[in-house]
């Protein structure tokens, strides 16, 4: 004999294991939370579209970040405001997945307008599922971009006034002055037959991912009692009286049955392919045998500081390339003010013999000082047994450190005396690798025919190099005692 089971779908966990409440079967959501009705038409649509096994919900802060305790999918965490980004990045990088962002109001209206704004402008191919419930939920009821006028929060006493906190920003509206977008509706659940129509609306924006469509959103009016204080049954009430008034039901643009189907493909290069377009063509021209070293001297971390003109950056970029040139693992990251000249600048440089998980250098085996500023702020985060390296003559104290190497080296001093004050950073540059061997000065050297795009001024860069590197290299045999 038939029978007809109502089960939990596949796409939710038998037991959600990741809810901290003693109760591992029941959700979290306080009674009259619209979460629950929302996560299930979208376990119901994966299961029924057979795509749970590649699914992957972006979910950001406040009350969305739990749909991970439900969904026995792939989930991901963004950053506040920044689930559309992330989404689109892991669309990208796995086209053959299906991502949803599932954000709130105070998450995607406000703080992720931008990253919303340019994911649907762009047409990315993934599902936005938007709960508006006109408050910023989980953080104590505070006013949101969609709160409504009049509306009371905590931090709109008085209600929401036009005049102090502008109008309600109303999502679907603003996309659909784009172009991209394929599917953009809002549904509320404020009854059966609302909540019907809800689910069928998240179905077709999923159904359109699956399809190779494009950017499609569904926002869903929902209820939030305990942000609201309001029991259960007026807080639904409240959507159908008040909040469709500001925010009319309805599908605002569909065109799903008009666009062609387009799949995302990574580009897969053959190996021999990836050099030339890389630009790296030249790596093959000539080799560069790795240098040797001592122990203390590999793998550094390398952070160097000053002010905008000192070339601070240019230094950076000759050390990455120089390794890169040898087969080292190299990365390299500036950080500067806004000033075309005088600013603060700095950057990070890895030399690597494996793999570099992190561009940063936030606490450097050797650091270069080009200036009293940079000496003071980061002399205390180089690395015990480290290496400090300083322009004495633009620097009129010593570092402070007594467990690290230092070498004072007075590179202005000198590359005036080579004719250019400008080209200091090449003298340390030379000095540092003089002094330990981290790279070969041929292969520096051989770097600035790409780096420096004024031909005329190789040769002096090449003079302060050799320069540096008289003095580092005969700084090292001092320190050795040789």
């Amino acid at each position: 004999m038939a029978k007809l089971a109502f089960t939990k779908s596949k796409a939710f966990y038998d037991q959600y294991f990741r809810n901290p409440n003693p109760d591992k079967k029941s959700t979290h959501y306080c009674p009259g939370c619209g979460h629950g009705n929302v996560h299930k038409f979208i376990a119901e649509a994966l299961e029924d579209f057979e795509v749970v096994d590649r699914s992957i919900i972006i979910s950001p802060v406040g009350c969305s970040v739990f749909a991970y305790y439900y969904f026995d999918t792939g989930n991901i965490q963004a950053a506040h405001g920044r689930a559309a980004a992330v989404a689109t990045g892991i669309k990208r990088t796995h086209p053959h997945s299906i991502v949803i962002s599932y954000q709130g109001d105070g998450d995607l209206a406000a703080i992720g307008t931008a990253e919303l704004i340019h994911a649907a402008n762009r047409g990315e191919n993934i599902t936005i599922i938007f709960i508006n419930n006109a408050i910023y939920g989980m953080t104590g009821g505070q006013m949101a971009p969609t709160t409504l006028i009049g509306q009371r929060t905590t931090t709109t006493p008085r209600g929401r006034d036009v005049h102090n906190e502008g109008f309600p920003i109303r999502v679907c509206e603003m996309l659909n002055s784009l172009e991209a977008p394929v599917y953009l509706e809002r549904v509320s659940l404020h009854d059966t037959k609302h909540r019907a129509k809800a689910r069928m609306a998240v179905r077709k924006a999923i159904k359109n991912q699956i399809d190779g469509k494009g950017f499609s959103l569904v926002e869903v009016l929902s209820p939030c009692p305990s942000g609201w204080k309001m029991d259960p049954v007026d807080s639904i009430k409240w959507i159908e009286q008040e909040m469709t008034k500001v925010f009319p039901l309805g599908v605002f643009r569909d065109k799903s049955k008009e666009v062609e189907s387009f799949h995302f493909e990574k580009p897969q290069l053959p190996a021999d392919q990836i050099t030339d377009a890389l630009g790296l063509s030249q790596l093959k021209v000539q080799h560069f045998e790795q240098s040797k070293p001592e122990e203390k001297y590999r793998n550094p971390g390398i952070k160097a500081a000053g002010f905008g003109g000192q070339g601070i950056l240019l230094l950076g970029v000759a050390l990455a390339q120089a390794g890169m040139l040898e087969g080292y693992q190299v990365s390299w990251i500036p950080s500067y003010g806004p000033e075309m000249r005088g600013g603060t600048a700095n950057c990070h440089v890895h030399i690597s013999e494996q793999p570099i998980g992190s561009p940063l250098v936030a606490f450097p085996d050797v650091l270069i000082a080009m200036n009293r500023p940079s000496l003071e702020r980061f002399q205390n985060d180089v690395k015990e047994g480290g290496l400090i390296i300083y322009d004495s003559s633009l620097i009129d104290i010593e570092p402070s450190r007594q467990d690290v190497e230092i070498m004072p080296i007075p590179a202005t001093r000198m590359a005036d005396e080579l004719g250019n004050t400008r080209i200091a950073n090449m003298v340390v540059l030379g000095a540092y690798i003089g002094y330990t061997n981290a790279l070969n000065k041929e292969t520096v050297l051989a770097t600035l025919d790409t780096i420096i795009s004024r031909k005329r001024l190789i040769d002096i860069n090449r003079q302060a190099i050799e320069k540096g590197y008289e003095f580092g290299y005969e700084m090292k045999q001092k320190a050795s005692g040789k």
